[in-house]
């Protein structure tokens, strides 16, 4: 599944001259994966961030530590944030970031397993950053079931704003 969504994203990117970014914890790059997997790609992908630490996402991104500390890692701000950092870092016209708890372990009351946080920013017409942030609960499905499942959400989100 995740090889046809980057397929028509790799298409729809290069068709629009847009350039696209990832920012991926709980991934480890898959998403970047499933995109450099299409040949083509290179005209539509020049790097993406795996930023699976904390250290790496304030570094790499420039996610301010202070927001880390009082919404966590695994939080819509930090989504946001990790999109927006990876768009100016990379110059892309879109950045796909993902933030979550795979498990089967490290969940809460508040941030079980299965919990995932996207961002999605994009360059507006005027310059200007429009951010998107989302959640979603896959579940305690498995660790590559979540990873798998946020990859499908991420390329599904990106044509979804792309078309």
């Amino acid at each position: 599944m995740s090889t046809i969504l980057a397929q028509e994203l790799v298409g729809l990117l290069s068709a629009q001259g847009k350039r696209i970014t990832t920012v991926e914890s709980c991934t480890g790059g898959l998403v970047a994966g499933a995109i450099t997997a299409i040949s083509g790609s290179s005209a539509v992908f020049d790097y993406g961030f795996v930023t699976y630490s904390n250290t790496a996402k304030t570094r790499l991104v420039h996610v301010p530590q202070t927001l880390i500390e009082t919404h966590g890692a695994v939080s819509l701000q930090v989504a946001r944030a990790m999109a927006e950092g990876a768009l100016r870092e990379a110059g892309a016209d879109i950045a796909l970031s993902i933030t979550g708890i795979a498990g089967p372990t490290g969940g809460s009351a508040d941030k079980p397993v299965g919990m995932v946080c996207f961002g999605l920013s994009r360059s507006g017409r005027k310059g200007e950053i429009i951010t998107e942030a989302k959640v979603e609960q896959f579940g305690a499905i498995g660790r590559d079931a979540v990873r798998e499942k946020s990859v499908e959400l991420a390329l599904s989100w990106a044509l979804k704003v792309l078309s």
